[in-house]
């Protein structure tokens, strides 16, 4: 089923991951030049700051859809979920009018407890909104694990910032300079990892972990 263009184009997937006030750089990031005669360099061990926010991000093949942070303190238990789907669909509304109009959205989400929950559940089923399942670790097969939010981190690695107002204007402006055709590439690539998945029938295969 995934394999249809018509219903990937309906498809709009989210997950929830952690942005950090200061995320170290990649070994390949703090790499630098040396001559063969040049003593090696000595690094500082640094580690990701205790000051971080939960960042909430749905998108399709255009562009973001919906974002949000979450508020410190607050936990995305089934009642906080439900109203960003209820955020979701606002922004779907405005943004996707025709989604809107025939009421043909696919929600794609992992099998956080969250988002299986009784109480979204019916949420997702009152508002005619189908999931698309989601095989249990299965990061290779989530858009957010496998592009956006890597893309996202790696953009943001090595910077510090003092408050976590700064860090999630950064996070959005990033966001924001995420051209169409990225998202487009995502979805290209999505489709062909369900496709090594289905030839694997489900088991573990390595490769294709990004784009």
């Amino acid at each position: 089923m995934i394999n249809k263009p018509t219903l990937l184009s309906n498809v709009i997937t989210g997950d929830e991951s952690i942005v950090y006030a200061y995320d170290p750089e990649t070994k390949l990031q703090s790499s630098r030049w040396k001559s063969p005669a040049s003593p090696r360099l000595k690094k500082a061990r640094m580690q990701k700051s205790k000051l971080k926010t939960m960042l909430i991000c749905f998108f399709d093949q255009e562009e973001i859809v919906h974002q949000e942070f979450v508020p410190p303190g607050m936990m995305v238990n089934a009642e906080f979920y439900c109203d960003v789907l209820r955020r979701l669909r606002e922004n779907v509304r405005r943004k996707r009018p025709q989604k809107w109009r025939y009421q043909n959205l696919i929600i794609h989400h992992d099998n956080a407890p969250a988002h299986r929950s009784f109480k979204v559940s019916q949420f997702l089923a009152k508002n005619n909104m189908t999931v698309i399942p989601h095989p249990p670790y299965s990061p290779n097969l989530a858009p957010c694990d496998f592009f956006l939010f890597p893309k996202l981190k790696f953009r943001m690695k090595g910077r510090t910032f003092d408050t976590i107002e700064e860090s999630q204007e950064e996070s959005q402006r990033v966001l924001d300079t995420i051209p169409k055709r990225d998202f487009q590439g995502c979805f290209q690539a999505w489709q062909k990892h369900w496709d090594r998945c289905i030839r694997a029938k489900g088991e573990y295969f390595e490769g294709d972990g990004g784009i």
